[in-house]
């Protein structure tokens, strides 16, 4: 459900843009619904189109086109693991297949209490910094061997006090 605060933050990124260019906030406007609710919804897109007078069906094609909004559920914690080229030779798989197995998932799945979401991504522009993970769509995280894997795990589930 769309609060009117979260209708403010959209006038406030509205407001960034001319009169006629408004359609320019859309995608401010979902990332502040995935903030909020963790994913965009059929009925929040619904609320952003009315809101930036524009089509569902546009604002749909907006989240559907960039992998960065979430079209469902996803656990509270939200890992991006890098398997393009770069980082695949750089041991990307086997990062992304080492949280498979300390999480008991599978690429794409949330776990049974609902704190992890894994996923792969698409270039995040470190490749030098290779194997590479996003959590949560804002903290980069570089040379993830299985260790600091672990250590990120063992770190967000302490901080959930589920150590």
């Amino acid at each position: 459900m769309i609060t009117e605060a979260t209708k403010e933050r959209f006038a406030r990124e509205v407001a960034k843009y001319p009169a006629d260019q408004k359609q320019s906030a859309v995608m401010a406007c979902l990332s502040i619904v995935q903030q909020e609710q963790g994913w965009v919804s059929a009925e929040s897109e619904a609320v952003i189109a009315e809101v930036l007078g524009m089509p569902e069906i546009a604002v749909h094609e907006v989240t559907t086109f960039y992998n960065m909004y979430n079209q469902q559920p996803v656990g509270k914690y939200k890992l991006n693991v890098c398997t393009n080229l770069p980082c695949q030779l750089r041991d990307g798989y086997k990062a992304l297949h080492h949280l498979e197995h300390r999480l008991g998932v599978k690429m794409g799945e949330t776990t049974a209490d609902g704190m992890f979401t894994l996923q792969q991504s698409e270039c995040l522009g470190a490749c030098a910094d290779s194997p590479v993970m996003l959590v949560n769509d804002r903290h980069m995280c570089s040379f993830m061997s299985n260790e600091k894997l672990d250590e990120l795990i063992a770190d967000l589930k302490a901080a959930e006090g589920k150590a």
